[in-house]
């Protein structure tokens, strides 16, 4: 669309924005919301759920409507358990929509009218006053205004933007007015832009990746087996309604029910116990992300730094001392503007208990973006007049007298990040140089410590700041981060956290790149920030960190939200990670072990005792008792990782397989036994069956909840009461003869007597087969 020019001192016409709306929509940001409805369905469809939802068809077929309610009650849970859990989908556009103005003084047909902010179009004028947010991005037509940007650039000092000078939605005004001309609106915006990024930013899921690997290496190993256990039924000349029970019960064996949700009740937990630190989750996933993190990229300006300028150095000139200098500066310094480098040296002023000046002020020029300073004129005791010049030292050198070497000075504190800020005193017509004030946003006092803690811990910090090169160096030296600034050319290439430690003058879309390109060489990449131009790259990256002063655009793309001052909560997050990940890899490795033994003990025993040892009955109580109560290794006792941990499952299965043969042939020489020895008939080596796969179980559990010895720590509450209740459960069915045959209760002690012996023969087999496959 072609645009004609607008006329300042008319504005739009009604009939022109009306065109212009038309073609380049409302100035908002929208996205299409996906209905809850659809959202719950999504839940069914996935491996786990399918492979449910295809026993519930075996069932029905085959008129077993109880089992087929019980498995729809499990597969029911699953899905509603991960769909409640899951929540602010869209809260992350929504915060973006309302940080735009809601309202906007435009010149509209020649007069000043407010409008909502949504009806802008580029090419309306409009006014920017003290105390506004920028309604849309804009090009400055007359007046000046000094706009803070840093939740949108990265940029701590806000910017004097005069005529010709560009603003973008969101920015702050802090001092001063203008009139402006609307260049973009809505998701043409640079803010908008970063909202736009933020809804296609996802990341890849180490625990989505982590269920899907055990599932799929189940359905290798299992459905082979499986295979062969159908073909033989058939050459034995099983009955078909045999065969089909078999088939049905060979499917149960091989799903891992309770995976999802488990890992989301670990989530869940780890939740609470983080939030009790301050540590605030918005994606329950996050907690499992931080155990995997292994590069977190921290933005500079609110997240390594204070977000607050502070002088820094101040340097004298002859003649002249700290305090004074300080004093003199304060007389140029406005308290009525909102601006931070004036309140930075008002602070230091008071810091330093400087002595105000002697001198009575009676006439102020404030900053004026056409000089690049602000002056005052003030008159001693004595009547001598005085004035001050305090600016850009390219400025104020213009008008004073300078030493020789203070240019030197000047690039020596530029060097170390510093804003430089000249003063100048003297009579009227005689102004000489009086000091040199550096300002700088510190860094905060717990940076330091933090990214060693974390460089111990594994996790390599990298500085994504938007703002110069110069100042990121200085402050990334400050704080402890290694590594080279990345040149500007090299930031639409490959970029490694290897060789770089600090990337700066990077716009959001470069964040988000730079997450991206992380994550495509491997990396599990945490970004920290509190600022809009951070959500796109907190969105993208698997764990994203909105400090406590984080704008809600920020907590709302976020995974996690500090609620508290400093970062100790990010270390928080990496050490609950690690724990939950050493519980879930136990409750994995454990349901691992045994999905694999369970298939092939079914094709063994119907070769050994020429039957089915386990009917579908069975299986779904043991879907009940074994596979539900192992949730209670999600707050059993575990130790942190010295190093990110990731999901290898093809190791855990490897391993899986060796630990799932021995727990195999214990369960095979129980069957024997009982077949040869007690001389029991096909319902009883059924329940023998049964109960000798939920005590092996039990057994396994105790040897692969710890690393070391299986004594070597104690089991949380709820495992032994799990246990016990498993226990029980089991042993009065089995007793009784409730939905199997009885068993004699001196059967049932021998078993649960060789359980417990197999647990220490196992116990030394786990720490070789845990060291050959590295699984831990």
């Amino acid at each position: 669309m072609t645009l004609t020019a607008t006329a300042p001192a008319l504005g739009l016409t009604s009939s022109e924005a009306r065109r212009r709306a038309s073609h380049f929509g409302p100035n908002t940001v929208t996205e299409q919301a996906l209905p809850a409805w659809r959202a719950y369905l999504a839940k069914f469809w996935g491996p786990i759920p399918w492979l449910l939802e295809i026993a519930i068809a075996f069932q029905i077929g085959l008129g077993q409507y109880v089992e087929a309610g019980v498995v729809g009650g499990l597969l029911l849970f699953n899905t509603t358990l991960g769909f409640i859990q899951e929540g602010r989908a869209n809260a992350a556009l929504t915060a973006l929509k309302k940080r735009l103005a809601p309202t906007a003084l435009v010149r509209r047909d020649g007069e000043w009218v407010r409008l909502p902010a949504s009806e802008l179009v580029p090419g309306d004028v409009i006014a920017l006053a003290l105390g506004a947010l920028a309604p849309a991005d804009a090009r400055i037509l007359s007046g000046s205004v000094l706009v803070d940007q840093s939740t949108l650039t990265g940029e701590s000092v806000p910017i004097d933007a005069g005529a010709g000078s560009q603003v973008y939605a969101g920015s702050f005004v802090r001092r001063g007015q203008a009139v402006a001309e609307v260049t973009a609106t809505g998701a043409r915006t640079y803010f908008g832009r970063a909202a736009e990024l933020v809804r296609v930013a996802r990341s890849p899921s180490t625990e989505q990746a982590a269920i899907f690997g055990a599932t799929r290496n189940l359905a290798i190993v299992n459905g082979t087996v499986a295979v062969l256990l159908v073909v033989s039924a058939y050459t034995m000349a099983l009955p078909s309604g045999d065969l089909i029970r078999l088939a049905l019960t060979a499917l149960l064996a091989t799903i891992p029910v309770a995976l999802p949700a488990t890992f989301t009740l670990s989530a869940a937990l780890g939740a609470q116990t983080l939030a009790r630190r301050g540590v605030l989750l918005t994606r329950l996933s996050a907690v499992h992300e931080a155990a995997a993190m292994d590069v977190l990229c921290a933005d500079k300006t609110g997240t390594l730094t204070r977000n607050a300028l502070a002088v820094a150095e101040v340097v004298v000139m002859p003649g002249f001392d700290r305090k004074r200098v300080l004093a003199l500066a304060a007389l140029t310094s406005s308290e009525a503007d909102q601006d931070p480098i004036d309140a930075a040296i008002r602070a230091a002023t008071v810091e330093t208990m400087a002595p105000s000046a002697t001198e009575r002020r009676v006439r102020f020029v404030p900053f004026d973006p056409a000089t690049k300073m602000s002056e005052a004129f003030a008159i001693d005791r004595d009547g001598k007049q005085l004035r001050v010049a305090k600016g850009a030292f390219e400025a104020v050198s213009q008008s004073a007298e300078v030493p020789t070497g203070a240019q030197r000075m000047v690039d020596d504190l530029a060097g170390k990040g510093h804003r430089v800020i000249a003063v100048a005193a003297g009579p009227p017509d005689s102004l000489r140089l009086a000091g040199l004030i550096a300002i700088s946003d510190p860094p905060r006092a717990d940076s330091a410590g933090l990214i060693a803690t974390l460089r111990d811990m594994g996790v390599r910090t990298v500085m994504v700041t938007g703002d110069s090169p110069v100042t990121a160096a200085a402050i990334a030296r400050q704080v402890g981060i290694d590594g080279s600034v990345c040149p500007p050319e090299k930031l639409a290439g490959e970029l490694s956290a290897a060789e770089f430690g600090v990337f700066a003058r990077v716009v959001p879309e470069e964040k988000f790149r730079l997450v991206k390109a992380l994550q495509g060489h491997g990396h599990v990449v945490g970004m920290c920030g509190d600022g809009t131009n951070d959500a796109p790259a907190l969105r993208q990256a698997q764990i994203g960190i909105a400090v406590s002063s984080a704008t809600d655009v920020a907590k709302a793309a976020g995974g996690v939200v500090l609620t508290e001052p400093g970062l100790a909560g990010i270390v928080f997050a990496v050490r609950e990670g690690r724990i939950a990940f050493q519980r879930l890899l136990a409750f994995t490795f454990n349901m691992l072990v045994k999905k694999i033994e369970i298939v092939l003990f079914l094709t063994i025993g119907l070769a050994l005792t020429g039957h089915a040892v386990l009917t579908p009955v069975l299986m779904v109580l043991m879907l009940m008792t074994n596979d539900f109560l192992a949730m209670s290794l999600t707050t059993d006792r575990a130790s942190p990782a010295l190093s990110p941990s990731r999901w290898r499952m093809r190791r855990i299965t490897a391993a899986g397989i060796v630990m799932g043969a021995c727990k195999l042939g214990f369960s095979i020489a129980v069957l024997a036994f009982g077949k040869h020895w007690f001389g029991l008939g096909e319902g009883e080596l059924q329940t023998l069956a049964f109960v000798t796969l939920v005590f092996g179980a039990q057994a396994l559990l105790y040897v692969l909840r710890e690393r070391r010895r299986l004594w070597s720590s104690q089991p949380g509450h709820w495992v032994l009461a799990s246990s016990a209740v498993d226990i029980a459960i089991v042993s009065t069915l089995a007793l009784s003869g409730i939905l199997m045959e009885p068993l004699p209760w001196r059967v049932l002690a021998a078993v649960i007597g060789a359980a417990a012996g197999f647990a220490l023969i196992l116990d030394q087999v786990k720490l070789p087969v845990q060291s050959a496959f590295k699984v831990g």
